[in-house]
């Protein structure tokens, strides 16, 4: 149930974080796209574990292996399976935790609902569940390609710390010049010394992660319940420890006036544009031709490395000490997905729009 993602372009996933692999079944991908390899494990290597200082310590190649829907370097239309093995589990980390729930987790609300739960690393609820993710998101990425449609996230806020203007004003090519991922390199050092300083107390912080659409065609997006903000907030709250999402002013939108509010319209160049952007891209759920850009908070860890109190899987009070490798912040990590789910949406939106034309 729930394991599918999208409604032409579909992205099926399965696996836990200390399971033989995570993989999943991509179908709906048009034949003769270009499938470079490289990209999609370079895409895969951005969100990996063990990659700078500030992420977890479990050290994963995350190699990925296509099993079927591709031949001679192009998509034949068929479903494209993949797989990504574990290969560094260390599931003794987790022994002493077995009968104890963690609190701002998912095992009592999983034990709950299926009446047992893998407590090896959080089992499906981890973000390791994520890989998937980035590879339906790189083969999108390849197909959007031809679109001229571009996608880019970055790391906008910690904890605090955050950029004080809008994308429109940074230089978004610097994002992944830093482990923090953020194109203002002196916020970015002072977001790795915050992250650094939560690491070192054993706790953990949240963020905000901003995404950018470029080129994306008037359109997209249907009426109703398929609006397409509601389509991506869908796809970014699906992702592990989202806590917010919003497009355009967003909140904000709530201080200003119609008169500050309002996108009035404009020739640009032959084609009708609109003079500002604080609808987002997305008017009427459905996009407009401009930029679309969208923020996603995320909450902190939950996994810290302090004593707490909790309750044991029988209702009894236990002291929770958690072991093992762990992120004392998801953000820099969570770039990649963000773009990932978003590239997705897109992608399939894009192919219905040309079946209901």
């Amino acid at each position: 149930m729930s394991n599918t993602f999208g409604h032409i372009f579909t992205l099926t996933t399965f696996g836990e974080s200390h399971g033989e692999a995570i993989g999943g079944v991509v179908d709906g991908m048009p034949p003769g796209i270009d499938i470079d390899v490289s990209f999609i494990q370079a895409e895969l290597n951005r969100r990996r574990p063990g990659q700078s200082q500030l992420t977890t310590g479990r050290s994963e190649t995350d190699e990925v292996e296509l099993l079927s829907g591709v031949f001679e370097n192009k998509s034949t239309g068929t479903p494209i399976a993949f797989i990504v093995r574990n290969n560094n589990q260390r599931t003794e980390d987790y022994e002493a935790i077995r009968h104890l729930l963690r609190p701002s987790h998912a095992d009592f609300t999983y034990l709950y609902k299926y009446g047992t739960r893998d407590y090896r690393g959080g089992g499906r609820a981890s973000a390791r569940t994520t890989i998937s993710r980035c590879v339906g998101g790189a083969l999108a990425k390849l197909a959007l390609r031809q679109t001229g449609i571009t996608i880019q996230a970055y790391t906008s806020q910690i904890g605090d710390i955050g950029l004080e203007g809008d994308y429109t004003q940074y230089d978004l090519s610097m994002t992944e010049q830093n482990d923090v991922r953020c194109p203002d390199a002196e916020k970015a050092k002072q977001m790795e010394e915050l992250i650094m300083k939560m690491k070192k107390e054993g706790d953990s912080i949240g963020g905000i992660a901003t995404c950018v659409i470029k080129g994306c065609p008037a359109g997209l997006g249907e009426p109703e319940t398929d609006k397409l903000h509601a389509a991506l907030a869908h796809a970014m709250m699906s992702i592990n420890a989202a806590k917010g999402f919003e497009y355009g002013e967003g909140f904000n939108a709530c201080r200003l006036r119609g008169s500050e509010q309002n996108d009035v319209f404009v020739n640009k160049n032959g084609r009708i544009g609109t003079l500002t952007n604080h609808s987002g891209g997305i008017q009427g759920g459905i996009s407009n031709g401009e930029d679309i850009y969208f923020r996603v908070a995320f909450k902190a860890v939950p996994t810290i490395m302090t004593a707490q109190p909790t309750l044991d899987t029988t209702g009894q009070p236990a002291t929770l000490e958690a072991h093992g490798r762990h992120d004392s912040c998801v953000v820099p990590r969570a770039i990649p997905i963000v773009e990932a789910m978003a590239a997705m949406t897109v992608f399939d939106f894009y192919l219905l729009s040309k079946i209901v034309k």
